[in-house]
């Protein structure tokens, strides 16, 4: 039976360890912290133990699946899902605790103050983007989408007034390790609805459209340099998606293509064999 009026927060984490400790520092009003963990190589799993969260090893795919997953090992009335580059504020702790009471209220929601490259965001699209992460277990029926995905859930749902601080894309290189992992499951996900073959023409379209939407139409450029470098890094994402569509789409496929070159050598390498001028 889960304890009433208390709340689980849960972290989801991947090699996370630049991350983990500040992340479980600012949930310890939480009644108990778990940390997830869907396959680190790195401390993530040490230090999570080492700063008093249980962690729970499970990997999966779909990014659903996962959420699913976590919400089995919940001993609290209510869960609240976290990023490990995400963070909760005093008065954020404060307003989400005085809620829990409410028997009328099933799930917060909440705004995120998203910070890229250690500037605050205002425009773009990012100042206005609402997650969905606390929930009377009860009321969460499941998740949905093997990414970018949504909860299913009953009952009166409110907006919080304190953002949830989102610390995100510190440098280049971990925000391209992460795009090579979302961009195949995305690009999976559309190549089997992709009826139309995948040409250059189309990677382009879809990049300049992305860097438009975010760039000119959502203001993006208002934040300076910072702000451009992100529409383009979010165009750049847009096409290694369908890079990556019209790569599945290859017939035959790049594997055997590989596979037959692969052969080819070997068979020059046995016929050679026959020959005295190259010695084996």
């Amino acid at each position: 039976m889960k304890s009433t009026d208390q709340i689980s927060a849960v972290i989801l984490a991947k090699n996370e360890a630049s991350s983990i400790v500040a992340c479980i520092s600012c949930l310890r009003w939480c009644d108990e912290v778990i940390v997830l963990d869907t396959g680190s190589t790195d401390e993530t799993l040490e230090l999570a133990e080492a700063h008093g969260a249980r962690v729970i090893s499970f990997q999966h795919r779909s990014f659903a699946r996962v959420r699913d997953e976590a919400l089995k090992h919940v001993n609290s009335e209510w869960i609240f899902y976290v990023d490990a580059d995400e963070r909760v504020s005093p008065t954020l702790a404060q307003e989400i605790t005085t809620h829990l009471i409410d028997s009328n209220i099933s799930v917060l929601e909440l705004n995120r103050e998203n910070y890229f490259y250690g500037r605050k965001m205002s425009h773009g699209g990012w100042a206005s983007d609402r997650v969905t992460r606390i929930f009377r277990c009860a009321a969460l029926k499941g998740w949905q989408g093997e990414i970018h995905e949504s909860p299913e859930f009953t009952g009166n749902q409110i907006l919080l007034k304190n953002n949830l601080i989102h610390l995100s894309h510190r440098t280049t290189a971990a925000g391209l390790i992460k795009s090579a992992e979302w961009t195949l499951i995305e690009a999976k996900l559309l190549q089997k609805n992709q009826a139309q073959p995948v040409k250059f023409v189309t990677i382009l379209r879809k990049g300049i459209g992305e860097f438009w939407r975010r760039a000119i139409k959502k203001r993006g450029f208002r934040d300076g340099t910072t702000g451009l470098v992100e529409s383009l890094i979010q165009a750049i994402n847009r096409m290694l998606v369908y890079i990556q569509v019209w790569e599945l789409q290859q017939k035959p496929s790049i594997p055997d293509l590989y596979s037959v070159k692969e052969r080819q050598i070997e068979l020059d390498w046995e016929r050679t064999k026959k020959s005295p001028s190259i010695k084996s």
